[in-house]
């Protein structure tokens, strides 16, 4: 995979929501969280599967610094091994997924962030497992209501996970209607154009050529156009 460049993303079917000014951690005490940690609601709570299994585990969304992702899973790994909570922090996970994109006529795959600000967590909530990732360094919170951290339902986790797992890249589309573009392949290769239709479900675009003194409609891949 060539050179990777972050983008940011298309409207969430999520509704992510956190504190803006979480309140201070508390520190260690014999182990534990010196207050007591929010627990998910009961009623929160998805049937076992892919989002939650028999033990209690379930994935949640918990907020950091944008365009520190990486760090912050990097940084939670290593305090689960050196605290030792393999048995009740499972797996971290940066959603993120391959687009194509056309940048000076050449075509290049880069990995995009699904939800900057955020990583998944699979975990089972109690004190000590919050309090882990809580005061893990760029974490600013779990998302939820209030102070209740809130696990994603198993359709949530589902289809994030495919988003992921896809094995034909997306096609990054940098243009809009009405914004002039660049046809960089077939007959009409170097004209200038301007957008006129966008077809998200061909992946198709009509653009308006100007040939021989009048507007001519022809219809490209996304991929045979760029923005000027």
């Amino acid at each position: 995979m060539s050179a990777k460049s972050v983008e940011e993303p298309e409207e969430l079917d999520l509704v992510l929501e956190a504190d803006d000014e979480p309140p201070a951690s508390p520190p260690p005490k014999k182990g534990r969280a010196s207050k007591k940690a929010p627990k998910a609601k009961e009623e929160d709570k998805a049937e076992p599967g892919v989002g939650e299994v028999e033990d209690g585990r379930a994935w949640y969304v918990v907020h950091c610094y944008s365009g520190y992702e990486n760090k912050v899973k990097h940084n939670l790994e290593q305090r689960i091994e050196t605290m030792q909570m393999q048995d009740q922090i499972f797996q971290v996970v940066v959603p993120t997924e391959d687009e194509i994109e056309v940048r000076e006529g050449k075509r290049r795959v880069v990995e995009r962030r699904v939800f900057p600000g955020y990583i998944l967590v699979q975990m089972i909530m109690n004190d000590d497992s919050w309090y882990v990732v809580r005061n893990t360094p760029g974490v600013t919170g779990f998302v939820g209501m209030g102070n209740e951290p809130t696990p994603l339902r198993p359709e949530e986790v589902q289809a994030i996970m495919r988003r992921m797992e896809a094995e034909a890249p997306k096609i990054k589309v940098t243009f809009k209607k009405g914004q002039k573009v660049r046809i960089t392949e077939g007959p009409f290769n170097e004209f200038i154009g301007v957008v006129d239709d966008i077809d998200m479900e061909r992946a198709k675009v009509r653009v308006l050529v100007s040939f021989f003194g009048r507007e001519t409609p022809v219809e490209l891949d996304f991929l045979q156009v760029e923005k000027i």
